[in-house]
């Protein structure tokens, strides 16, 4: 198996919904067949009913809004960035569920929740710088 993530699809309860807030974050998808698609740097984020979703993978569907074990992190440039990020989540229907704070390892960052509770980390880890075009490259940790 190559390591490579091509798509992260979200289980959504109201697909119109979370369409709009992600929209409102400035994001453009296009709408297939009841399944928005956005592109996302090198992947796709994908915005599909959490019923369907859960059925297509043989799993019985939970409960919305409890946390399913995963975080979607979005790396940006500066700490400025971060915390107007947070107010335009905020503004577009998200929730704040943790404020932007420098972190026990020393970068900067916080969490929302879009309207179905998936979680986003918005950090500035100087640590993982940018390209020009939005992608990171993971440094070697072991090397001194």
């Amino acid at each position: 198996m190559e390591q490579r993530i091509t798509l992260i699809t979200l289980g959504v309860t109201d697909l119109a919904l979370s369409k709009a807030f992600y929209e409102a974050l400035g994001w453009r998808g296009q709408e297939v067949q009841e399944t928005v698609f956005f592109q996302a740097g090198g992947l796709g984020l994908v915005l599909w009913s959490r019923e369907k979703l859960a059925r297509d993978c043989g799993l019985a569907p939970g409960t919305p809004g409890g946390f399913g074990g995963i975080v979607l992190a979005h790396n940006v440039r500066s700490d400025t960035e971060v915390d107007e990020l947070l107010a335009a989540a905020d503004l577009a229907g998200g929730t704040v569920t943790k404020p932007a704070v420098f972190n026990e390892i020393g970068f900067y960052s916080g969490v929302f929740t879009d309207p179905d509770g998936h979680a986003w980390e918005v950090a500035h880890n100087p640590g993982l710088p940018l390209a020009e075009d939005g992608t990171v490259t993971l440094p070697d940790f072991g090397a001194a």
